[in-house]
């Protein structure tokens, strides 16, 4: 396990997150991530990253908004 407050690269946190490493670095462009810019350097505090990841949980629909046998499915 890595160290919480270690600064992560874009490679580490991707792995993290189980996504591609390109994704990270959108997300930072876009300011979409927490993040370090230290010169030209991205770094990620696991910690700061973590607890966005816990805000953009979502539970979900409690009801559809349409019925499936409405579709005509």
């Amino acid at each position: 396990m890595v160290p919480v407050n270690r600064l992560l690269t874009a490679s580490e946190m991707a792995e993290i997150l189980g996504v591609k490493p390109s994704t990270i670095y959108q997300w930072t462009h876009q300011r979409f991530i927490p993040h370090v810019k230290l010169g030209r350097l991205v770094r990620f505090n696991l910690e700061k990253v973590m607890k966005w990841v816990e805000k953009k949980e979502s539970n979900g629909r409690e009801k559809r908004k349409v019925e499936v046998r409405e579709l005509g499915v």
